[in-house]
């Protein structure tokens, strides 16, 4: 008796459900914020995320950004002053910033191309990552000084590495040979880094400058540079937006009037608002 009923209440049990039941589409993301993620097996190999209510797996770009300090100092905290104003500009984004591996100029720890490979690692990183993050829609590379010249090397000589949509960089080194040559502090700095001269090392002085990956299939870039930058001097961002005009490659370049290296508070506001256009206009 009990075998004969058991298809019956199977068929009572279909019929009796109601469409109402079917669970309900999930609710939208909340927003997410990750920090002090290992992305390598380096002690400074870290990243911190933040991931934006509503996000999906179709229209979620992710912007890197990498901090400055001459590759010897600086961490991903530089990113934070700027992230109120970035969530305001460009919603729907995702942010990460990261470290990378400082050269240690007492022990010559971490010589150059150290950072280069950290940023490699962490762009990997954050590919395998997008799924359980629940971001899709392209890698906006963003940085300022070093973190500049980080973000247009891999923009350029490792554009195949992560979903490289464009990049936007604030006073950045841009050929190093040249750098080297502008004063004695960059002089020995790189000849330090980079373990010699550009006479005694000049495959990985070239290597190592972003102006030597640039070709016409190179990805939109937005720059900023102060006139007044005896750091890291306006003429290297005057080759680079030479360059990229020779392989007619989409920028936009600013020239800040009567800025350093390191803008004042006051600029950062219009220059955070044009780099925003630039990403949203190239996306």
């Amino acid at each position: 008796m009990t075998r004969k009923l058991l298809p019956i209440l199977f068929l009572i049990i279909i019929f009796s459900c109601d469409k109402n039941d079917d669970p309900q589409p999930e609710a939208p993301l909340a927003a997410l914020e990750m920090t002090n993620l290992t992305y390598g097996s380096g002690s400074e190999q870290q990243i911190d995320v933040f991931l934006p209510e509503g996000r999906n797996l179709s229209d979620t770009p992710l912007i890197l950004y990498i901090h400055g300090g001459g590759w010897i100092q600086g961490s991903k905290e530089e990113f934070l002053p700027f992230k109120s104003s970035m969530n305001t500009l460009l919603p729907g984004y995702a942010f990460a910033s990261i470290n990378y591996s400082l050269f240690d100029i007492s022990t010559s720890e971490n010589p150059f191309p150290t950072q280069e490979n950290d940023v490699i690692d962490a762009i990997e990183f954050i590919e395998r990552m997008k799924a359980d993050w629940d971001v899709e829609g392209g890698l906006i590379l963003v940085g300022a000084s070093a973190g500049g010249h980080l973000a247009l090397l891999h923009a350029y000589k490792h554009q195949e590495i992560g979903d490289i949509q464009s990049v936007a960089v604030l006073f950045p080194p841009t050929e190093l040979s040249e750098l080297f040559e502008s004063d004695n502090t960059a002089a020995l700095l790189l000849s330090a880094l980079l373990e010699g001269t550009p006479e005694s090392n000049p495959i990985l002085y070239k290597e190592s400058s972003p102006v030597n990956y640039i070709s016409p299939n190179s990805v939109p870039s937005i720059f900023f540079h102060g006139d007044q930058d005896m750091v890291v001097p306006i003429s290297q961002s005057e080759l680079l937006a030479n360059t990229l005009q020779e392989n007619g490659v989409i920028y936009e370049y600013q020239k800040i009037p009567g800025e350093g290296h390191g803008f004042l508070p006051e600029t950062y506001p219009s220059v955070l608002t044009a780099a925003a256009e630039f990403i949203l206009e190239n996306q």
